[in-house]
C-alpha cells in the first residue's frame, strides 16, 4: 500500500524549524496488515504450484507493526541548532501463523521450520514457527547552521534511486550522512552518503531472511531482524539538485554512484499549469540512467511521462506511460537501490500498486491510470490500473481502494486483479489499519 511521504528536504527543514524550541516529542503508530489471495498459495512436490483460495490459511498473510519515534532539541544558538531523533520498530505476528493466516507480511521475521519439514515442500508454514522481529529504525542527530543542515547516523531517505519503502509492514532505512543547503534562491542543493542499508539488497547483495527462504513474506523489504550491511559493495554517493526558480516548474537532478556496482543519474521536471492560468493541469517529464560497473558495460535507460487533471473535492486523474531500453547490462533501470531488485518499488509515474518490479525491467512498455476521488468527503476511493509489456512476464493490474479515518485511526479496503504472463488472473483483498497516537 502507498503512504504520502514527506520527502527528506522537507523533513529536515520542518524539523529545523522547531530547533528554537527545547521540548521532546514522543509519537507513533500501530499497524495492522492483512492480505488474502486466491493465486498461488505454495509449492508441493508432486502437485507442483498449489492454488489458494481467498481467506484460506494457506494463502492468506497478516503482521502487526509498532512504531515509536521521538525527537528531541538540544542545542540552539545564534551560530547554531542541534537536535535528534530515534525510532523503534516492533514486527510480531501477535501468534496467527499456523492458525487463521500460513504467511506475513515483513521480512524481519525469522522462522524456524518443523522438524522434519523441507522448505518448499507444501505450502505455507508447515508448523514452522515464526519468530518476531524489533530493530532501532532510526538514531540521528542534525545540526543546523544559517540555510545548511547536516544530518548524521541512521535515518529514512526519500530519493528517486534509493528511499525508504514505507507500503509495507516495515520500512527499510540507512545509516550515513545527508548536507542540505539553500543558499542559492529558490534552490535546493543536497549531498548524502549511505554506508549501510537494512533493505533485501540484491543489487549489491543478497541478505534474505528465513521467512524470505520459506517463501512466506508478501511484503520484505527489511533484512532479518532489521540488520544493517554495507550498502551495496562499499557504500554509495549521491548528490541532487532542486529548482523552482520559475515557480510552476520543480526541476530535479541527481547523481548517484554505487561503489563498484553502478552509476546512475536521474532528471524529473513537474509543471503545475494552475498557475499559467490552466486550472487543474499537471505535467510531468522523468528520466533515468543506470550503468554497470562491469567493464565495457552499456547503459540502461528509461523515459516516463504524465498528465494529470484535478477538479478541488471532487476528483484528481492521471495517466502516464514509460518506455526501458532494450539495451544495457542491467535487468532493470530505474528501481529503488536499497531493497531487492525483483521486487522494489519504482518512483517512475508507470508504477504499479502492487506488483512491483515489472514498469522496471528492460524493453518494457508501460501504461498507468490513476482516479482518486473524496466522495463528498465520506470516504477516499481509488482506482489504479496498471499495464507493462515486458516481452518476459507482461502485467496487467487494476487495484480499487477506499479509504477512512476515524479520529486518530486510518483504515483502508484494497481489491487487487492481477494478471503475471500466462498465469490465470488472481484476486486479492487487503486491510490496512493504523492507529496513530
Amino acid at each position: 500500500m502507498k503512504y504520502t511521504k514527506m520527502s527528506l528536504v522537507a523533513a529536515l527543514l520542518i524539523g529545523s524549524s522547531a530547533f528554537a524550541f527545547s521540548n521532546v516529542k514522543v509519537n507513533g503508530n500501530a499497524n495492522l496488515y492483512y492480505n488474502t489471495s486466491d493465486g498461488a498459495s505454495g509449492y508441493d512436490t508432486i502437485k507442483g504450484r498449489t492454488s489458494g483460495t481467498l481467506f484460506s490459511k494457506d494463502s492468506s498473510a497478516a503482521d502487526v507493526a509498532v512504531n515509536l519515534n521521538a525527537t528531541a532539541d538540544v542545542l540552539s544558538n545564534d551560530l547554531v541548532s542541534i537536535s535528534t531523533g530515534a525510532g523503534y520498530t516492533v514486527l510480531t505476528t501477535l501468534g496467527l501463523e499456523n492458525n487463521f493466516v500460513s504467511n506475513v507480511w515483513g521480512g524481519a521475521h525469522t522462522a524456524t521450520p518443523k522438524t522434519g519439514a523441507s522448505y518448499g515442500k507444501v505450502a505455507g508454514l508447515n508448523g514452522a514457527k515464526v519468530e518476531n522481529a524489533s530493530w532501532m529504525k532510526e538514531a540521528w542527530v542534525a545540526a543546523k547552521s544559517g540555510k545548511t543542515t547536516l544530518k548524521l547516523g541512521r535515518m529514512a531517505l526519500d530519493t528517486p534511486l534509493a528511499f525508504s519503502e514505507t507500503w509495507s509492514a516495515e520500512e527499510n532505512t540507512f545509516e550515513g550522512a545527508v548536507v542540505v543547503n539553500q543558499n542559492i534562491p529558490d534552490t535546493t542543493l543536497i549531498g548524502a552518503y549511505i554506508g549501510n542499508g537494512n533493505g533485501n539488497e540484491t543489487f549489491g547483495q543478497n541478505a534474505q531472511s528465513n521467512v524470505q527462504g520459506l517463501g512466506l513474506a508478501v511484503g520484505p523489504v527489511v533484512n532479518a531482524n532489521g540488520k544493517f550491511t554495507t550498502y551495496g559493495a562499499n557504500g554509495a554517493y549521491a548528490a541532487g539538485i532542486i529548482n523552482k526558480s520559475w515557480k510552476p516548474l520543480t526541476a530535479q537532478a541527481w547523481y548517484y554512484d554505487v561503489t563498484q556496482v553502478a552509476t546512475a543519474y536521474w532528471l524529473q521536471g513537474d509543471l503545475n499549469a494552475s498557475t499559467l492560468g490552466v486550472q487543474g493541469l499537471t505535467l510531468g517529464g522523468q528520466y533515468c540512467a543506470m550503468t554497470s560497473a562491469a567493464s565495457g558495460a552499456h547503459t540502461n535507460q528509461a523515459v516516463a511521462a504524465k498528465i494529470g487533471y484535478s477538479m478541488k473535492d471532487m476528483f484528481a486523474a492521471s495517466v502516464a506511460y514509460s518506455q526501458t531500453s532494450s539495451t544495457g547490462n542491467l535487468s532493470r533501470v530505474g528501481f529503488n537501490t536499497a531493497t531487492a531488485a525483483g521486487t522494489a518499488q519504482s518512483k517512475l509515474y508507470t508504477e504499479a500498486w502492487w506488483n512491483y518490479g515489472y514498469v522496471t525491467r528492460k524493453d518494457t512498455k508501460a501504461y498507468n491510470l490513476t482516479v482518486t476521488s473524496p466522495v463528498n468527503g465520506l470516504v477516499d476511493l481509488g482506482l489504479y490500473a496498471t499495464y507493462a509489456n515486458t516481452h518476459v512476464k507482461n502485467l496487467k493490474e487494476v487495484a480499487l481502494t477506499a479509504s477512512k479515518s476515524f479520529g486518530p485511526l486510518d483504515t483502508t479496503l484494497a481489491y487487487i486483479n492481477s494478471t503475471i504472463g500466462s498465469a490465470s488472473n488472481t484476486n486479492a483483498l487487503q486491510v490496512y489499519a493504523k492507529l496513530n497516537f
